[in-house]
């Protein structure tokens, strides 16, 4: 056979044994299997390599009249197979498709990993300056195997930032990622899903089952709003942690697990811990490293380019003629609050793509809440120095929380504008009317926000004709 692949670098083993201890050192990029082997059989050795992740393709070699086992190779994982006898020519033609399918198939696995690096994960896309650093943490991390803790508000993608540390990481990848909410299950039966129960441990438990710790052992496992977890099961939580062993329940046998815990959360656990309600020693076993994710107001960049994916995806799914979105429309969407964040813009996208009567999403086809959207920035204090003179309604909430609205309006170009002299305004607000700490708030120089300030009607209310005629190093 060796002289018959002349063209290509080849070795023989005569045992699986053999093979082992070759391929142990190097990495083919074709097997060639004969079924009938000593010791070991081809078909035991071939459900050893397909277990492996990135495994190379097999061609069986079977006696004449053994299509049976042939088949069974096939559905094992197989590339193909030939027959004994078999001709040269066609060992080489079966051999150069094979080698030509690992060959597209490590280009595909080459271009989505472009693809997703490029655009991001799901729901996780943005280029805005918060997703960067987003996607900066995940990859640090995922070359780690550290524990990582996810905090935000609901909707802003906890999960997706789980998942892409799961699949961008090295060792990890190739196992089971297994995701639990601990808030959907009540208390009692959290324990029996997390480290698994014997038979007969409670009423019900008519069999063994494994928990979810097990399940993911060699991957990772998720867990979803793990405040809301009791005390005494935060304490079995930790010891899982420190030990690396489970329990079952109604067991007595340690097993040992070796898996990644990635949590998450929409509730201040400091909090918590201050209240007695989470332990602060797994607290800060589960804050290795924390990712707090943006809600999507605080990046209003990526709404255009989140819109546009997931419309996609929904004219794909449901076959809709609905293709684009107004300008006006998405404008609209720039400037809504979305206080259930990307899964908000999700349904709403979903939601007007399959209402809409024409090719574009228009301002009729969203809902009430973001179509009729108006604001106007107000500052709320009770102090009656009120830097800014913006009008003060008596309000005994801190002099920094503003709410801030724009009015919508026919041309994008004023409705930008708008924007933009609400969200200076409130940056002035939030620093007292400082003009130097909204200008670092802003990202600008300070006497090009004095400019802006200008050019937006504002110099007048917040600076002085000295202070615009200052350079920045005064």
């Amino acid at each position: 056979m060796s002289r018959a692949l002349k063209s290509y670098n080849t070795f023989e083993s005569a045992s699986v044994e053999d093979a082992r201890r070759r391929i142990a050192t190097i990495t083919p990029d074709l097997i060639i299997l004969d079924i009938n082997l000593p010791g070991t059989s081809g078909l035991e050795y071939l459900r050893e390599i397909v277990a492996k992740p990135s495994a190379p393709p097999v061609i069986m070699i079977t006696a004449h009249g053994s299509e049976r086992t042939a088949v069974e190779a096939i559905k094992t994982g197989a590339y193909d197979y030939i027959a004994k006898p078999y001709e040269i020519d066609e060992l080489r033609l079966v051999v150069k498709n094979a080698l030509d399918a690992a060959s597209l198939k490590r280009e595909n696995r080459r271009l989505q990993a472009e693809l997703r690096d490029a655009r991001g994960t799901g729901d996780l896309l943005g280029t805005s300056e918060p997703m960067k650093r987003i996607h900066d943490l995940i990859a640090r991390v995922a070359a780690t195997d550290v524990t990582v803790l996810l905090t935000g508000e609901s909707g802003t993608g906890k999960e997706l930032v789980a998942r892409a540390i799961h699949e961008r990481s090295a060792d990890r990848r190739s196992g089971a990622y297994v995701a639990m909410n601990c808030a959907a299950l009540p208390a009692e039966l959290i324990e029996s899903e997390l480290f698994g129960h014997e038979k007969g441990a409670f009423t019900g438990a008519a069999n063994q089952r494994k928990g979810k710790f097990e399940l993911a052992n060699g991957g990772t496992i998720f867990l979803d709003e793990v405040g809301d977890m009791s005390l005494s099961t935060q304490a079995k939580l930790l010891r899982v942690l420190e030990e690396r062993t489970i329990e079952r329940l109604g067991g007595s046998q340690l097993i040992p697990v070796d898996v990644r815990v990635i949590s998450a959360t929409n509730r201040d656990l400091s909090a918590a811990v201050a209240a007695e309600k989470f332990r602060p020693d797994l607290y800060y076993r589960l804050k290795v490293v924390e990712i707090q994710l943006p809600p999507l107001r605080e990046r209003r960049a990526d709404i255009p380019l989140l819109a546009g994916e997931f419309l996609r995806s929904c004219v794909e799914r449901f076959n809709l003629k609905c293709t684009e979105i107004e300008r006006e429309t998405l404008s609209r969407l720039m400037m809504h609050d979305w206080p259930g964040n990307v899964r908000e813009l999700r349904n709403v996208i979903e939601r007007s793509a399959v209402l809409a009567d024409g090719p574009e999403i228009e301002v009729r086809d969203l809902p009430e809440e973001v179509r009729a959207r108006r604001v106007e920035v107000v500052r709320t204090s009770s102090n009656p120095g009120n830097p800014g003179n913006l009008e003060n309604r008596g309000d005994t909430r801190n002099e920094s929380e503003v709410t801030l609205s724009i009015p919508f309006l026919g041309d994008f170009r004023e409705a930008r504008r708008e924007f933009e002299r609400a969200y200076i305004e409130r940056c002035l607000v939030e620093t007292g009317g400082n003009v130097t700490k909204a200008a670092e708030k802003v990202g600008m120089h300070r006497q090009s926000l004095q400019q802006k300030l200008k050019d937006l009607g504002l110099a007048r209310r917040y600076v002085t004709t000295e202070e615009v005629q200052e350079s920045p190093d005064d």
